[in-house]
């Protein structure tokens, strides 16, 4: 009978890691605008919440240079600097500048509608823990409410 349970509670366990784990690590909202309103509208959002914006990356346009034809793609590397260096002053926590700056992705699906995506950094907050899950709950707040400007 344990091994049964074991089993099970492994198959379990597998189900979920495959199929619900990769639907909440991102966040996903439609926009209320069309493609190019949205990244107008972030745009100054990020700009009207003291953010900085460092790099902008046209993905369809990169991918049109290599010769591929994709829909609509722009992918934003926000930063709120006063933020980020709590984690770049810290030894222990300067590991998790491999996922810094902030990023979000505002893309064109075939049904026309206009989406925005980012990592779920309430769920990454919860799971670093400590101080470094403080300041990823801190900036993923700040870049929710830069978002209200374009999310249904």
């Amino acid at each position: 009978m344990f091994l049964i349970g074991f089993i099970s509670g492994i198959i379990l366990i597998g189900l979920f890691l495959a199929f619900i784990i990769p639907k909440i690590l991102f966040s996903v909202d439609e926009s209320k605008y069309d493609f190019d309103q949205t990244v107008d509208l972030f745009t100054e959002s990020t700009k009207n919440k003291n953010w900085k914006m460092p790099y902008q990356y046209d993905l369809q346009q990169i991918m049109a240079n290599n010769g591929f034809e994709v829909k609509p793609v722009k992918v934003f590397s926000i930063c709120k600097p006063d933020i980020a260096v709590r984690i770049l002053n810290n030894d222990h926590d300067r590991h998790i500048s491999a996922i810094m700056p902030c990023r979000v992705a505002i893309y064109q699906k075939t049904n026309g509608k206009t989406y925005i995506s980012r990592m779920n950094a309430g769920l990454f907050a919860i799971l670093l823990g400590g101080k470094a899950g403080s300041v990823m709950g801190t900036a993923g707040d700040g870049s929710e409410n830069i978002l209200k400007a374009v999310v249904r």
